[in-house]
């Protein structure tokens, strides 16, 4: 199969499943939970005050920050998912962690402008101490922010290494550089 085809399969089952399990679980929540009312098993009570399933409706960004902007944030999921789709085959074809980082971006940009097309809000229900509700679609693309810059840092890294190793240098050389100009900093 051509690698490109793979690729896109692997950025295509990544979102798919994203968007599956998003869209299922909002309709579960809308289902089963009135809104504004928790829901935990009885069996998971002592999460109650840490972590529970609210009903809750969103209409600005992830997280329920910049409430009311529903219009922007279909306009800009809409130019995301462009970018995603644009930038994707672009990438070098042993960057599979960035493959699989956008796949999570596609799943949960798609998955949250569903909800914004249908309902003209998105569908938040998952919410764990003070931090703001959320669901599968924003945690999806927070994931995949942090699987990005994780991939950034692991080929800085390697850059360094190689750079070092070019320069005659030992490995931990250019590391010890990062750690005393952090001191510096700090």
């Amino acid at each position: 199969m051509n690698s490109k085809v793979k690729d896109y399969l692997l950025l295509l089952g990544v979102a798919t499943v994203s968007v599956t399990l998003d869209q299922w679980t909002k309709w579960w929540v809308r289902e089963n939970v009135e809104y504004g009312g928790q829901w935990l098993p009885e069996w998971l009570s002592w999460l109650s005050p840490y972590a529970r399933i609210v009903h809750w409706y969103n209409s600005g960004a992830a997280f329920g920050i910049f409430q009311d902007g529903n219009l922007v944030f279909t306009i800009l999921a809409f130019v995301v998912i462009g970018a995603i789709l644009y930038y994707f085959p672009r990438v070098e074809d042993e960057g599979w962690l960035l493959k699989f980082a956008m796949g999570l971006q596609l799943g949960g940009a798609v998955g949250n402008l569903i909800d914004r097309l249908l309902m003209q809000k998105v569908t938040d229900f998952i919410s764990i101490g003070i931090f703001p509700v959320f669901n599968i679609a924003d945690a999806s693309i927070s994931v995949g922010v942090a699987v990005l810059l994780f991939d950034v840092w692991l080929k800085e890294r390697a850059e360094k290494l190689k750079a070092a190793e070019t320069a005659g240098e030992t490995p931990l050389e250019p590391l010890n550089d990062v750690v005393q100009e952090s001191v510096k900093e700090g």
